[in-house]
């Protein structure tokens, strides 16, 4: 289902909920929303469902507007945070509830409810009640419910908030499996940030009821076009005053901007480790994390906290050890302008602008 969304908004008395909001969803793409809590995520999934009414704007599905058009008819399939399975029936009739208030013939539902019984991994299962599943197969049947009227859009509403971290996890992996094979329409909310990287096909950033930023993961974390999308992916520090940093002189020049600058901006090692000696600063280890993979440590440079990364296979470092350390480049940001600088005492010292 190919979606348009345009200037869209929603007013809960005095509360601005969705502001002029308009964006496109290309038919089978897997959309994260992604944003802090009360950013409005929630709403926008809502109107889209036909649950809430927007109060201006166009939803378009197909070229069709479907502002008026009652939920059951926008051929939308829901799944909710909470799994809102009905504990008295059976797995087969909860994934059956919604052929049959359709009225699909008995043979007809039998075998769309084995075929996703089997396509969610749920084969065994039809007989049993919510109770006797886990939270992961609970989740799983409430997709395959979502899913058996044929939907052409699914939406959930951060599906996998009630489930434990590891089920979690292997969760998102199956999910995106799953929309990859059904090919349908998907959209979720989620305020967790690598849930979002790694399901999505792309991620809106909403916060405060505007759309921040709509891209690929990637985009948005190597080329954020807001300073809020900049604050907000990823592990990083802001500085005021980035100039007083070797090789970053130059920022003096925009006194009203500001730095962000993220983990892998920088490196950090023991006296000798680093190269370009005239562009490392000196600092004090005040923090080590560790990360399974690799450690997260944070260095005092004068009245500076920067973040940083550190492979497992280097020495590790001590808390209060002096180290080097140097910053490649730093994402700036003012109100009217934000671009990648990069530190000028390596090969490339002129800012690029994006």
């Amino acid at each position: 289902m190919h979606i348009e969304v345009r200037d869209l908004n929603k007013w809960f008395g005095d509360y601005h909920a969705v502001r002029q909001m308009n964006f496109t969803i290309e038919s089978g793409q897997l959309i994260g929303l992604l944003g802090p809590s009360g950013g409005g995520k929630t709403s926008v999934l809502r109107m889209l469902a036909g649950l809430e009414r927007p109060d201006s704007g166009e939803i378009v599905f197909h070229d069709r507007v479907m502002n008026n058009v009652p939920p059951q008819e926008r051929g939308i399939g829901f799944v909710f945070q909470h799994y809102a399975l009905f504990k008295h029936m059976t797995v087969f009739d909860n994934v059956a509830f919604g052929l049959t208030i359709k009225k699909w013939p008995k043979e007809r539902i039998r075998e769309r409810v084995m075929e996703l019984l089997e396509l969610t991994g749920l084969s065994g299962t039809e007989k049993r009640y919510p109770h006797q599943l886990s939270g992961g197969q609970r989740q799983r049947v409430a997709f395959a419910r979502a899913l058996a009227p044929e939907p052409q859009l699914l939406l959930l509403d951060e599906p996998f908030a009630a489930i434990d971290a590891k089920i979690r996890k292997e969760l998102r992996t199956w999910l995106k499996s799953l929309i990859e094979r059904v090919g349908i329409t998907s959209i979720f909310v989620t305020h967790d940030q690598d849930e979002a990287i790694e399901v999505a096909d792309e991620i809106m950033i909403i916060q405060q009821g505007q759309l921040e930023q709509k891209g690929t993961p990637w985009d948005i974390y190597k080329t954020p076009e807001t300073p809020f999308v900049a604050e907000f992916i990823g592990e990083s520090t802001i500085l005021n005053d980035v100039a007083s940093l070797k090789g970053f002189e130059s920022a003096a020049a925009w006194p009203e901007s500001k730095a962000l600058i993220r983990p892998e901006y920088i490196e950090v090692g023991k006296f000798g480790e680093l190269s370009l000696k005239s562009a490392c600063e000196r600092g004090i280890v005040s923090a080590l994390h560790f990360r399974g993979s690799e450690w997260l440590v944070e260095v005092a440079v004068g009245d500076v906290q920067l973040k940083t990364y550190r492979p497992l296979e280097r020495e590790v470092l001590q808390i209060g050890e002096q180290v080097e350390i140097l910053v490649h480049r730093a994402y700036m940001f003012s109100d009217q302008d934000h671009w990648v600088q990069e530190n000028a005492l390596k090969e490339d010292p002129m800012p690029i602008h994006i």
